[in-house]
């Protein structure tokens, strides 16, 4: 049988990664998440001629890419920018002192429509509270969308209603993971785009931009809206090497061969278990090859 980390298999973007295969390290069921797009992050990485220094994810999200980076030693250190203020808490709070408590409160919590609905509807006085909640209403909201109007689930994995998507032990691993581990990793709460042009000069730096998309992004995400043209213009005044991720549309085509960047196709399988392709981009993507 060949290994996912075989790099022939890795690297062939007409495969469909099985996520099965990658650990799984990220709190957040996201929507748009990346955990598909690892085992061809650690091809990019190595193929590297330096081991960066830090990898910075300017659009963090539930950031499988850092993590992996992080937790694989790829990088020494990554950093999470998120302007979304409830995802800003959540990683706020597992990368302080309130960790472990986050971790014990999610292991502790028992999943009813009642203790939902109450814990949904209060007014969060603290970061430490809206992590909670947000956590909470991460995985019991269709397919894990926070931004405003996403339903609650119904029928859920067999039958099981709210409750299908809440497995309490495995949050509170992952979180006391990713907690043993906030030396390595910092939280920055803003604009994503903003926080790329200010380290744009960074040699020392790599970069993994994952931004809202073009086509999905008003039903997805709360912050679905950035200056996509300024996002690749800042891009290609980056030092350091970047990788991006976008929709395969012809407007994001049409704005990476402006700036002189590469696109390659990757096939990837969505929520609903249909093939699709999303694009690449970099500088140089010969390490696809």
């Amino acid at each position: 049988m060949t290994s996912f980390l075989d790099p022939k298999v890795s690297a062939d973007p007409g495969r469909v990664v099985n996520v099965s295969t990658v650990p799984q390290r990220s709190p957040f069921r996201y929507p748009g998440g990346k955990t598909w797009l690892v085992p061809r992050v650690r091809l990019w990485l190595r193929s590297l001629p330096q081991r960066p220094e830090e990898l910075i994810e300017p659009f963090a999200g539930g950031a499988i890419v850092s993590l992996t980076a992080v937790f694989e030693n790829l990088v020494d250190r990554a950093t999470l920018v998120e302007l979304d203020e409830q995802v800003a808490a959540v990683w706020q709070t597992i990368l302080s002192e309130d960790g472990v408590r986050l971790a014990e409160d999610v292991a502790r919590f028992s999943v009813s429509a009642e203790a939902i609905r109450e814990l949904l509807t209060r007014s969060h006085a603290s970061v430490y509270d809206l992590a909670f909640a947000t956590l909470v209403k991460n995985r019991v909201q269709r397919g894990g969308i926070l931004a405003p109007g996403a339903s609650l689930m119904k029928a859920g994995e067999n039958g099981r209603g709210l409750a299908s998507r809440w497995y309490p032990q495995t949050l509170r691993k992952r979180i006391l993971a990713i907690a043993g581990m906030r030396h390595r990793i910092r939280f920055v709460h803003a604009d994503g785009v903003a926080y790329l042009e200010s380290q744009a000069s960074r040699p020392d730096v790599v970069y993994f931009i994952d931004p809202p998309y073009t086509v999905a992004g008003r039903r997805l995400y709360t912050h679905f809206e950035i200056d996509h043209d300024r996002l690749f213009a800042v891009a290609a005044t980056l030092a350091g090497d970047f990788l991006m991720t976008y929709d395969n549309t012809s407007e994001v085509r049409w704005l990476a061969e402006k700036h002189g960047f590469q696109t390659a196709e990757i096939a990837m399988m969505n929520t609903h278990n249909a093939t699709k392709t999303e694009l690449l981009i970099g500088k140089d993507l010969r390490w696809l090859a």
